[in-house]
C-alpha cells in the first residue's frame, strides 16, 4: 500500500507570497473534502500526497508554476521580501538564482535561508540561518541568526559588499562546510557556535 508523503510547495520565488486561481484549483484537485493544507512561516504550503502519485502531482504542479521542495533535513526554499514590487531593482534575479543553488540540498538539520532587497529587511535575513541583504548594488551575507527560543539572536555579518557571483560562491561554500562538518540533527546556529564563526570565515575566504 502506498504511504502518504509530505512535500512543500509555493508559487516560486517572487516578492510577496502569491498563488493564482489555476494553482489553487490544481492543489484542490488532489485534496479530499476533509483534507487540510498547512501554511508554514517560510512561505510554503505543506501538502500530503500518496507516494505513488507524487511524481505525477509534481509535474502537474510545475506546469502551473508551483515549485515543489522536499520536507525534512534539507535547505528550505528562500524566504523573500513580502511588500516591494521592483523586482529588477531589488535584486530578485539574484534571489531566484540563490534559491536554485540552495533549495532542497540535504543538510544535518532543516536550514532556513532568507533574502531581502533592501536594508528595511522585511525578508528577515538577520533572524534566519543564512541571510542576504541587498545594499545598493551589492550584497551583505549574514549567518547564524535564530528567531525562536531564549537564545534567539541576530545573525553576524560574515562578508559584505559582494557581487552576485561572490555571493553564490560564499553561500555554496557555507552549505558545503555545514553538510560536511555538522552533526546529525545539529541546527545551523548551534553548528556555528561549535565549529566557530572564524573557522567558517577562514574557509570561505581561503
Amino acid at each position: 500500500m502506498s504511504m502518504m508523503v509530505k512535500i512543500a510547495i509555493n508559487g516560486g520565488i517572487a516578492f510577496g507570497s502569491r498563488l493564482n486561481a489555476k494553482q489553487l484549483s490544481v492543489i484542490a484537485k488532489y485534496m479530499k473534502e476533509e483534507d487540510e493544507i498547512e501554511l508554514t512561516t517560510f512561505q510554503q504550503l505543506y501538502f500530503e500526497a500518496l507516494e505513488s502519485e507524487l511524481e505525477v502531482i509534481k509535474k502537474e504542479f510545475n506546469a502551473v508554476g508551483l515549485s515543489c521542495y522536499p520536507v525534512g533535513n534539507f535547505v528550505k526554499s528562500l524566504r523573500t521580501c513580502n511588500f516591494c514590487k521592483g523586482s529588477e531593482e531589488e535584486g530578485m534575479p539574484v534571489a531566484i538564482e540563490l534559491n536554485k543553488l540552495l533549495a532542497g540540498r540535504p543538510v544535518p538539520f532543516p536550514l532556513r535561508p532568507a533574502y531581502t532587497g533592501c536594508p528595511i529587511g522585511c525578508g528577515e535575513p538577520l533572524i534566519n540561518d543564512i541571510g542576504v541583504m541587498k545594499v545598493k548594488d551589492k550584497y551583505d551575507l549574514y549567518i547564524g541568526g535564530k528567531s525562536k527560543g531564549a537564545d534567539a539572536r541576530a545573525g553576524m555579518l560574515i562578508l559584505g559588499k559582494l557581487t552576485p557571483e561572490k555571493l553564490y560562491e560564499a553561500v555554496t561554500a557555507i552549505i558545503d562546510i555545514y553538510s560536511q562538518h555538522g552533526k546529525k540533527r545539529e541546527p545551523f546556529a548551534k553548528f556555528i557556535d561549535r565549529y566557530g564563526f572564524e573557522n567558517v570565515y577562514k574557509q570561505i575566504v581561503s
